[in-house]
């Protein structure tokens, strides 16, 4: 097998064992901090319940441009070692935790050390033949979306079966075991001699760098526009699927289902779309995708049944399994090669924004526009991205750009 496919299904496992180990603590941690911290409050739950959420965006927006210019000088295997083998042993220490500000600070940290995804992502973006791209960031994508669909079931039903405390050691176990499998399985050609041998910036002037390249600068900012728009309406939709069918029963299983629905399809199509994105180039691929995704939004806020929503919403993650592969192989494109890791990095930093800014204005704003409001807002923001993209990236630009790259490809 030829190696950056051996690459491929390593890191394919790696992102799926570290996105399942970290949601994993999702659908219980509110029960955690009741039954073993002692936090009966149901105010304070919520408030402690956000915060050590959050956490875990906060660090990482701050510190993954930091290890991606580490990475850019020492090579990404390294990176993914240390942030795999870190989170694990961070992980296994929450099990240990005995007050909320324990948790928190762990979680901080977690955001400090993470970086296995991005590093993953540069490391596969380096290997994978020019004409394969597509495939390979879409392939990549369906392990992080699995992980992120299967983590929460999976730590659902181990809370169940051997309690809460537990858990945090099964998930630090997996992120060691796909740290291991990282060590001795991937081989990256990294040139340290050449790499040393760049001239050293600042991270400001690696920041002023990207913004002159508007290509760049319109990339970062959609991958913070798609995050935001998938995460600004997603803490109301129980309320909007109990609105559809007040008589329901199980509202947080419906709830559950409407959320791994659209994972489901954006695990399934992510590949495909990489496929496509390899024969037409990713930029009309990205394009599409924005507009479809924009599209699927709106009759969310019509929706007159929780059927209807579950068909939207497993149409809307058809069209975001697009988006983050051809963002991921456009950004490569458009990237010096000495300074990968580094826009990776900050390309992680606009998605835990969007991650941390999405929920935030969606709660700021509910009380003026509603729930179906908050999905036409993520319908405009995805669109205002796909006319930026197309201003900037010109769809046939890169395709010629990689076949006189690639003739025979």
């Amino acid at each position: 097998m030829e190696r950056w496919k051996i690459n491929l299904g390593v890191l394919w496992f790696g992102t799926f064992f570290v996105m399942s180990g970290m949601t994993m603590i999702i659908p219980f941690l509110p029960l955690f901090l009741q039954q073993d911290l002692g936090v009966t409050d149901e105010s304070a739950i919520g408030a402690w319940g956000g915060a050590i959420f959050a956490a875990n965006f906060v660090t990482s927006f701050l510190f993954q441009p930091i290890w991606g210019r580490v990475a850019d000088r020492i090579g990404r295997k390294v990176m993914l070692l240390r942030s795999g083998f870190g989170m694990g042993l961070i992980t296994i220490l929450m099990g240990f935790a005995t007050e909320p500000w324990h948790l928190l600070v762990l979680r901080l940290l977690n955001g400090v050390i993470s970086g296995y995804n991005p590093a993953a992502i540069a490391l596969m973006s380096a290997t994978a033949p020019k004409a394969r791209m597509g495939f390979a960031m879409g392939t990549l994508q369906s392990g992080i979306t699995a992980g992120t669909i299967l983590g929460p079931l999976i730590g659902g039903l181990f809370a169940d079966a051997f309690g809460f405390r537990p858990i945090f050691y099964i998930t630090g176990g997996l992120l060691f075991l796909a740290s291991i499998l990282s060590w001795i399985l991937i081989k990256e050609n990294f040139d340290r001699e050449k790499a040393a041998a760049q001239p050293a910036t600042s991270m400001a002037e690696d920041v002023r760098k990207l913004l002159r390249d508007k290509r760049l600068a319109a990339l970062l900012g959609t991958t913070f526009a798609f995050q935001f728009a998938l995460l600004c309406p997603v803490a109301f939709i129980p309320l909007y699927i109990q609105r559809l069918h007040e008589s329901m029963a199980n509202i947080a299983f419906w709830s559950g289902f409407v959320g791994s629905v659209t994972a489901f399809s954006n695990m399934i199509f992510a590949p495909l779309l990489g496929r496509l994105s390899d024969r037409t180039g990713p930029a009309p691929v990205l394009f599409i995708t924005l507009i479809g995704a924009a599209l699927m939004f709106v009759p969310q806020a019509f929706a007159g049944s929780v059927g209807e929503l579950l068909f939207y919403r497993f149409l809307l993650g058809s069209f975001l399994g697009g988006i983050a592969p051809a963002l991921n192989t456009l950004i490569r494109s458009y990237t010096p090669d000495g300074m990968v890791s580094r826009v990776f990095g900050y390309n992680t930093s606009a998605l835990a924004l969007g991650n941390m800014c999405g929920p935030i204005v969606g709660g700021a704003v509910f009380g003026l526009v509603d729930i179906n409001g908050l999905f036409l807002v993520s319908a405009g923001v995805l669109l205002a991205a796909a006319i930026w993209i197309r201003a900037v990236v010109p769809g046939a630009e890169l395709r010629r750009k990689e076949r006189r790259r690639n003739p025979g490809g």
